[in-house]
Order: C-alpha cells, then structure tokens, then sequence
C-alpha cells in the first residue's frame, strides 16, 4: 500500500513544452537582486561607496528605485535590490562604459558579488494592489522555458590577426561539461565576424558556476593566453580587476530566445551579425524578437530557434536553420519583418549597394544574409545536451 507521504516524495513527471518564448521586451518592471560579499572591515568603505553609487543611479533612465541591506547573521554579506520600469533601460545601464566607471568604488571592498533579474509578476499589499496588471506594469503570466540559460561573449581582435585566432579558437580541447550535480555546459558555439569574436554558451543549471568553471580548466586558460597578444583590448588574466574590467565589456547578453515547436532531422546553426546605427541596438534587437516571435507560429518558417544577443551597437542573432540556409528563404532567416524600419535601424542595408528596402527582391535578401553572415569557427555539444 502507498502512504500519502510516499506519493508526494514522488517527483513529478511533466513534459518540457515544445514551444519556449524567453524575453526582456514584456514591458513588465524589473526587480535586480545583487548579492555582495564584502571584505572583513570594510563594511564602512562599502557603505560609502554604495552612498555616492544611488545617487549616480538615480538619474538613470528607467531607475525607479533601490534598497541595500545587510545580513543579521554575517555582516560581510550584503543585498541591494533595485527596480526598474522595465528590463531594456537597465540592460542598456549595466551594459554601459557610465557602469563601469559608476561601481568601480566597490571594486575595492567586494570579494564577490552575484547578480539576478527578475520581471515582477505579481505583487500585494499597498495602493498599488488595487490597479491591474497592466497599470503597475506586471508581467501577465509565467514564461515556461526549458532549463537553458544562454549567455555570450564578444571582443575584437587586430586587424590581420584573424586567421591566427581562428585556428587558436578552433583547436582547443574541449572542458569537461558536467560542472556539478546541478549544472551542465550543453554548448558552445563560436562564431567570428571580420575581427569580432562571439562566443556563445547554453548552460542547464547555474550560468556563473559553470563560466567559472570553464575558466578553471587548463585547456581554456590556455587559449585564452594564446589570445591575449592579438586582443584590441588588453587584459591580464592574473590582475583580477583587469579580467573583470574586460569581461565586464565583453558580455553580450541574450535578450529573446523562441523555439518553435517543430524538430527536423538535418538543423544547421548559423549566426548572423547587424550593427546598429548609433543608439538603435535595443530597437533594432526588439525588432528581430517581434519576427522571431510571429516566425515561430509559422510553420513554413525555416528558423527552428532563435536567440538575439546585444550590447551597444553590436547585434547578434543566432539562429538553427532546417536544412542548407543557403535554400531557405533568405528574408525569413534573416528576420527582417519591416525592410524599411531595419533600414533606418541598421548598417547592414549601407553595404547592399544602396538597396531602396521598399524595392528588395529575393536576390536583395539573399545579399543581405550573406553580408549578414558570420563564420563559423567551432559549434561543440556536450554528449547528454
């Protein structure tokens, strides 16, 4: 006989949904979590740097407000939690040179720090209570993903360096993926585009853990110092502020990723590389979200999946493709819904010989993706993923 207690230990067995929709482009606010570990005795320094940071802060666009507190069991920890209108305005701040430059103060005091974001779904209590949704700016339901979190990379190298870095990138053994019983790296696709390199990682489980990780193995340190003389930026991996500063600059994180709920024997991942004009990144990557979102729904679409990375000007869209992207349909893939609006959002119509967007034909499009295109380097999957 089953007793209840043996029936509720039973984990339960749920199907991932076949379609996933992760997205900053909700409208819903923000709630950021930063998590600090604050050197012994330095509690004071903290403070005062954490002072003169809230106030720079308050006159960012899209900050509403913020709260630091300190842990009642061990005064070396620390939380600051903050909100936002929404998720673009803070993306665009933490990804910022202002950023940089506003916590470098802390630098000094913090022996680590761990960072989560948050859209608000639903909240109670107070005035705000009684309005809708929609009024307070909540997001309207809970998003299913499927347990991946992606992240990528991206940095220059100099000019006639790019062949070198290429065999460097491409030659290395690869980490072992299992990080821990919780945490697993799935993939790592690499990707360069004239001298920019993008790097990017799936991971189940824990992101930070397992960028550590990565970075712990010898095989990987090892390339990353075969690197360090072509980088555009100078870093020592031994100076933990100089490895931060450059990290900090290099990430480029992932702002939509759809997958449609369709499987096909033969999928091909690509990445296709728009830079913005000045100050249109954000726009330009909600833009490639919206095709993405309606491509998805479609099933003649040849993207299976789609993931839209950006950081300034610089957007990435990785995309797995059913069969040859050469036979697919060159403005599906490259998502670009509104020719017009890209145009005035992008550089990439400046290189298509002038193209009119009201004007293009399919050769136009099939122009566009190939300048568009990035090359390949490596794309390795862990055996399990």
């Amino acid at each position: 006989m089953t007793t209840t207690s043996e029936r509720v230990s039973e984990p339960p067995k749920r199907q991932m949904p076949k379609r996933v929709s992760q997205s900053v482009f909700d409208g819903s606010r923000l709630r950021v979590v930063l998590l600090v570990d604050v050197y012994d005795g330095a509690q004071q320094q903290f403070l005062e740097a954490y002072e003169q940071l809230c106030t720079q802060v308050s006159s960012v666009p899209g900050h509403v407000s913020d709260q630091l507190c300190q842990s009642i069991e061990n005064p070396s920890q620390w939380l600051i939690t903050s909100e936002w209108e929404s998720a673009p305005p803070f993306l665009a701040w933490v990804n910022s040179e202002e950023h940089v430059r506003m916590v470098s103060p802390l630098h000094g005091c913090v022996r680590d720090t761990r960072s989560l974001r948050f859209h608000v779904v639903r909240e109670t209590g107070g005035p705000a209570a009684q309005t809708t949704a929609d009024q307070r700016r909540l997001q309207t339901s809970p998003r299913i993903g499927d347990g991946v979190v992606r992240h990528a990379l991206t940095f220059t190298v100099k000019p006639g360096s790019e062949q070198a870095v290429a065999e460097i990138l491409a030659g290395y053994a690869s980490p072992e993926p299992q990080v821990d019983d919780t945490t697993r790296l799935c993939r790592t696709s690499l990707f360069m585009y004239g001298n920019r390199v993008v790097r990017a990682v799936e991971v189940k489980g824990d992101l930070l853990a397992a960028l550590r990780h990565v970075a712990r193995q010898p095989e990987v340190r090892a390339v990353e110092e075969a690197i360090n003389p072509y980088l555009e930026q100078d870093r020592d991996l031994n100076d933990p502020e100089s490895a931060r500063v450059f990290f900090t600059r290099a990430a480029l994180p992932a702002l939509h990723h759809v997958t449609a709920g369709l499987e096909h024997p033969e999928v091909e991942r690509h990445a296709l590389y728009y830079e913005a004009r000045p100050d249109c990144g954000m726009r330009l990557a909600e833009l490639l979200a919206q095709h993405d979102e309606a491509a998805a729904d479609d099933p003649r679409s040849p993207v299976l999946r789609s993931t839209i990375f950006q950081r300034d000007e610089v957007v990435v869209r990785l995309v797995d493709v059913r069969g040859d992207l050469d036979d697919a349909d060159p403005a599906q893939c490259l998502g670009l819904a509104d020719p017009a609006e890209a145009a005035r959002l992008t550089t990439l119509f400046d290189g298509a010989a002038g193209a009119d967007p009201s004007a293009l034909r399919s050769d136009d499009f099939a122009r566009l993706l190939e300048l568009a295109r990035m090359q390949l380097i490596t794309d390795r999957r862990s055996p399990e993923a």
